[in-house]
């Protein structure tokens, strides 16, 4: 793990913050502008995702780390052909919160390991 790994993380920290604010602003079935905002917060957290150290991913195997990438695959190069609305919103409300918990505790490790 020579690559510093921690900028990643946050963003995606960052991501899913950005996320849960842009849901509070209305409904991503009904504004599309709102739909278009947690796309792209999603694939730039799942572009993060991709840089975490193998490694430090296998101590999270709750975390369908493949899927993610799958995912984000999806949301950059299928032009969103496989994916609707109610999936993400599914994603968001499902798989999300684990992500949140377990890359915070990676920072939180880190940071208790480098005092």
């Amino acid at each position: 793990m020579s690559k510093a790994w921690q900028p990643c993380a946050l963003h995606n920290l960052d991501s899913i913050e950005k996320i849960n604010r842009i849901q509070e602003r209305g409904n991503i079935l009904s504004d599309d502008i709102l739909y278009d905002a947690i796309l792209r917060n999603l694939q730039t957290l799942s572009e993060a995702t991709q840089q975490l150290p193998e490694p430090l991913k296998q101590q999270y195997d709750q975390i369908p780390w493949s899927e993610i990438v799958g995912f984000r695959n999806i949301l950059a190069h299928n032009y969103l052909g496989d994916i609707d609305p109610l999936t993400v919103l599914n994603v968001i409300k499902n798989h999300l919160p684990s992500l949140q918990r377990a890359t915070a505790e990676m920072i939180s490790k880190f940071d208790e390991t480098n005092r």
